[in-house]
């Protein structure tokens, strides 16, 4: 048996791209089918509430591509939404890189001490901190909120002063935990895996959420016997959508992804916004 039917993978903006590039190293016979909401991007200075809409209507969309499994790439998603999308799947498999982020930061660690660094939203709540408890509760967790993370990929400063000024001024108190492993916990930072490791030195485990979570799909698709059956997979036959072509679209696309993806294709925000049930906090 198998299922030749794509993989569903989105996040607020081009980020999640580095897990779909895992996905393609790992099952390279497989199609992805990526959404990308650049014209609401980023979500992770935005309340609960709104994160748990624009996620949801995220992951609704690609539900009704007909996905079988779906990828909430967005780590500030992933943290603040992932039950309640998972319990309105239509019984397909959901997966966020939370938890495998987690599982992996809980082998790694020989200390018991762990840092995460992410979005505001992602730290605020703690959901690598409950992830990690979950599989450890003596764990020590130490999170800190990188905000100009994002903005410093974006603009291609990956080897630049200002960044490892940036570098520096987030982890050092992270460090100075005794740390020896570090979830980077948002899809924009392996972009900046190189400045991090060179400040933290090569002692200190850093622990990208995307591999783990590509590791994890490939899991439950083994699991599952659901690999597909097609030859012709991979990034030639996968769809790449977004809400907004921004400034640099395509120099960053190929950054994240590794590769130019062979066309994008914009779609409207009111495809996703469509009259649809506010989900309510619990």
């Amino acid at each position: 048996m198998s299922d030749s039917r794509p993989i569903g993978v989105f996040d607020s903006g081009l980020g999640g791209l580095t897990v779909a590039r895992e996905l393609f190293r790992l099952m390279p016979g497989e199609k992805i089918i990526y959404l990308g909401d650049t014209a609401r991007c980023p979500y992770g200075n935005r309340s609960e509430e709104t994160i748990r809409t624009f996620g949801s209507e995220d992951a609704r969309f690609l539900i009704d591509l007909d996905v079988k499994l779906l990828v909430v790439a967005c780590n500030t998603v992933s943290s603040v939404a992932l039950d309640f999308i998972a319990a309105n799947s239509k019984d397909i498999p959901v997966i966020g890189v939370v938890v495998p982020g987690a599982r992996a930061a809980v082998r790694r660690t020989a200390v018991r001490k762990v840092g995460v660094i992410g979005t505001a939203a992602t730290i605020r709540v703690g959901a690598y901190t409950r992830a990690i408890h979950a599989f450890d509760p003596a764990i020590k967790v130490y999170g800190t909120a990188c905000p100009l993370f994002v903005p410093l990929v974006e603009e291609g400063l990956l080897d630049h002063e200002i960044t490892r000024h940036a570098v520096q001024y987030y982890l050092a108190e992270v460090l100075d935990s005794g740390v020896d492993c570090i979830i980077l916990g948002c899809t924009h930072y392996p972009l900046l895996m190189q400045a991090i490791q060179e400040m933290v030195g090569t002692r200190t485990h850093l622990l990208d959420s995307a591999v783990w979570t590509a590791l994890e799909v490939f899991d439950i698709l083994k699991s599952l016997d659901g690999f597909s059956s097609e030859k012709a997979g991979g990034l030639a036959a996968s769809r790449f959508l977004v809400t907004d072509r921004t400034p640099r679209f395509k120099e960053l696309s190929s950054l994240f992804l590794g590769s130019e993806a062979p066309s994008i294709e914009p779609i409207a925000l009111d495809r996703l916004t469509k009259p649809y049930i506010v989900p309510v906090a619990a």
